[in-house]
């Protein structure tokens, strides 16, 4: 049974920074895509970067690139989403989401991952 479990949310001012980590169990997890999405109150879910099978690929949202850093740690069996240079736009619930399938390819379709965990909140005051 596979559980994704988030974590390091909060509370920081604009300009600071968080680190996101999610935690799974089930399946051999460098096998799997992994990705981050976000979802803001009354907005759509939204991706924010995700993790190619065996760290191969990153991919990011606009957005986000080159203030997020997406990574994976085999021996901890976690994922983790550096967040920098923090903005009031990026205040939401932090998910972590799997694809089902090992062979499958990084992807940015939210109904393309199969697993999600609980979510984890971030705000960022102004």
């Amino acid at each position: 049974q596979v559980q994704l479990v988030e974590s390091g949310g909060g509370l920081v001012q604009a300009g600071g920074s968080l680190r996101l980590s999610c935690v799974a169990s089930g399946g051999t997890f460098n096998l799997y895509v992994m990705g981050w999405f976000r979802q803001a109150p009354g907005k759509e879910r939204e991706f924010v970067a995700a993790i190619s099978r065996n760290d191969i690929s990153t991919a990011y949202a606009d957005s986000v690139k080159g203030r997020f850093t997406i990574s994976r740690d085999k021996e901890k069996n976690t994922v983790y989403l550096q967040m920098n240079s923090l903005e009031p736009e990026d205040t939401g619930v932090y998910f972590c989401a799997r694809r089902s399938n090992a062979y499958y390819s990084i992807s940015r379709r939210i109904y393309e991952y199969t697993y999600w965990g609980q979510g984890t909140q971030v705000t960022v005051s102004s």
